[in-house]
């Protein structure tokens, strides 16, 4: 398995953050790991975080890639990943991706991509590359040097010099249109739209059971790799000018060659036990955040 994910909330000099990350990790799992680890505590320990949240991003994931690719230089493992984080700074969502992991929102009904995939046959990605002196080849999908099927990841020692950790960055207030977001990896998007996410989404109530409806409908229409979901719903005020409590969700699928099991999802009883204890040790014990994510993993098919 070499999907991740990760949810954190926190209340940082008396403002509410929370973060959501997705990590589709290829050629083995250790970036991926990595990622979970510390993308998002080193993200916390920036000193503009609050104050220029999209430099304090743009700065810690090339950090990031650069400390995990100094802890793999004594190896001969070429691990990469990709990371789609969604970050809450009281109502400002910011959306940070790297890689074809993708995050949506929904508002007012309407599917809104708040990610672009990056593939190496994206116009502005292979001239980014070419330029740099490398080379898009067909190989069963467009591929960098013939090899990566996307164009910027972290890790990935061999091709760093096109394929970056460098994200795009998109940002929006939440308001009282927006109802939702779906983060997941390619597994899902490989086979689910946008519109179709939303409202998968749309039909249940509760976030646990609107990931597991995401992951199963991808299991069922053929989806041949590991899929990773996690919905965020959000919780508006409508007493007050808009405040948004997001509520979380994660879903975990792996295929295999036994679909009969895979369509029975099981909990994995220690997934609640991992999350939610680092969402509490965030938190100051005298103050209640604004904003509280519950968070669950889930796994299916184990």
């Amino acid at each position: 398995m070499e999907d991740f994910y990760d949810v954190k909330a926190s209340k940082i000099e008396g403002q509410t953050v929370c973060m959501f990350g997705i990590f589709d990790g290829h050629g083995g799992s250790r970036a991926a790991e990595y990622l979970k680890k510390h993308l998002f505590s080193n993200l916390m320990m920036h000193p503009q975080f609050l104050t220029d949240t999209r430099l304090a991003l743009s700065e810690t994931y090339k950090q990031t890639d650069e400390a995990f690719l100094e802890s793999e230089k004594d190896t001969y493992r070429d691990d990469g990943s990709t990371a789609s984080a969604a970050v809450l700074v009281g109502n400002h969502l910011y959306v940070a991706n790297v890689g074809d992991s993708r995050t949506i929102v929904s508002k007012a009904g309407k599917a809104i991509a708040l990610s672009d995939d990056h593939k190496p046959n994206r116009s502005d990605e292979r001239k980014r590359i070419e330029s740099a002196g490398g080379v898009i080849m067909w190989a069963g999908t467009w591929r960098v040097g013939g090899v990566l099927a996307m164009s910027r990841a972290f890790g990935n020692r061999m091709l760093k010099q096109f394929v970056v950790a460098e994200p795009e960055i998109q940002d929006l207030e939440i308001d009282n249109e927006a109802e939702f977001l779906v983060l997941a990896s390619d597994g899902l998007w490989d086979v689910v739209t946008n519109e179709d996410a939303v409202s998968l989404a749309q039909s249940e109530e509760e976030p646990v059971a609107a990931a597991r409806k995401l992951t199963d409908t991808a299991f069922t229409r053929g989806s041949a790799d590991n899929i990773t979901c996690i919905v965020v719903k959000f919780h508006h005020d409508k007493t007050e000018s808009p405040k948004s409590e997001p509520k979380s969700e994660a879903e975990h699928e792996e295929p295999k060659p036994t679909p009969k099991a895979e369509l029975e999802p099981q909990s994995n009883p220690n997934a609640e036990l991992e999350t939610k204890p680092n969402l509490k040790s965030e938190m100051k014990p005298d103050t209640k955040p604004e904003t509280e994510p519950e968070a669950k993993g889930e796994k299916a098919g184990e």
